[in-house]
């Protein structure tokens, strides 16, 4: 961060790829004929999402040297967020991730990330550690603590901050570790430095060993978190305080691919904990935020406006 520039809302740390997305729904991938190429990877969608609220949005990251990373790059730029802190890294290729579209709720995912991903590669020396402190959310996900050196740089950033929110996306992806027990130990330290924890059932049960939305948000809280989220589904989301407990509906759409639903919900939950909203706005918001991308094919070029948002929440209608 430089002298003259004020810090950022939010600063989003983690995976950065490519989508390779059918535009065929409903098939196989042996039998797609055509896809569409965006910019994702769970931080970077979190990212993009709150730069579509207005808010000053950057990501640490890593790309490879190669067409797929310059692409990343610009379409950073285009979409509003800061790429000052993507490094380019010269051993390992940009990844790419295809899926399969089966609504409503069926989207496999088929992640190329070997032999490693530059995201993991990101060390502690790549870290800016003022803006790192400075910054109003720090946003982390699970992933990166699933290898090193991106280990380490996750623990020096979360180390380095004092203030602002630090939320945990509790993200759990069984294919990027190779026991559960450690996903859950690597987990458990690093919840001692975040604020907000937000996850849904399934890792919360990794990551404190519930799958009760209740008991997980409980048990969240009792790791030292200030705010816990479990998101369930057909049946809503659950955030809990130590004095509050609010549960809201799930906003009903016609899923046409539900992959960035879960990001959309946390951009906008930055975007929520920056306003000062209320517990039940928040979420409301959130949810509306995650329902408008699932109903849309593509993730990271689908996140809403806090406008778009708004006007579903006064009408109830989907536009």
């Amino acid at each position: 961060m430089t002298e003259n520039s004020s810090p950022l809302d939010v600063l989003a740390f983690g995976r950065l790829g490519v989508d390779i997305y059918p535009l065929q729904s409903g098939v196989g991938l042996e039998e797609v004929q055509t896809f569409g190429k965006f910019l994702g990877g769970s931080a970077a969608n979190v990212s993009v999402a709150a730069a579509r609220h207005g808010r000053r949005a950057a990501l640490i990251s890593a790309v490879g040297d190669d067409p797929f990373g310059r692409y990343l790059r610009a379409e950073l730029g285009r979409l509003g967020v800061d790429a000052r802190y993507v490094r380019t890294d010269d051993t390992y290729k940009t990844p790419i991730t295809f899926c399969e579209i089966f609504p409503p709720d069926d989207f496999p995912l088929y992640f190329y990330r070997e032999p490693k991903a530059p995201d993991l590669n990101v060390g502690p020396g790549d870290l800016d550690l003022d803006a790192v402190r400075a910054t109003r959310i720090l946003w982390f996900t699970a992933t990166g603590l699933s290898q090193e050196p991106s280990r380490a740089a996750h623990h020096a950033a979360l180390q380095a901050r004092a203030a602002g929110h630090t939320v945990f996306d509790l993200d759990y992806r069984p294919m990027f570790w190779a026991d559960p027990a450690e996903a859950t130990v690597q987990i458990t330290r690093a919840l001692e430095h975040a604020t907000v924890a937000v996850g849904n059932r399934e890792e919360c049960e990794v990551a404190v060993g519930e799958t009760d939305p209740d008991r997980a948000a409980d048990a969240l809280l009792d790791r030292g978190v200030e705010l816990a989220i479990v998101k369930q589904g057909p049946k809503g989301v659950l955030a809990k305080t130590r004095d509050e407990s609010v549960v809201v509906p799930p906003h009903w759409v016609d899923v046409v691919n539900g992959l960035g639903a879960g990001d959309a919900f946390g951009g906008a939950l930055c975007h929520g904990l920056l306003a000062g909203w209320d517990l039940e706005r928040l979420l409301r918001f959130a949810n509306v935020a995650g329902a408008i991308v699932a109903s849309r094919l593509e993730c990271s070029t689908a996140m809403p406006t806090e406008a778009e948002v708004a006007a579903i929440l006064e009408t109830g209608v989907s536009r």
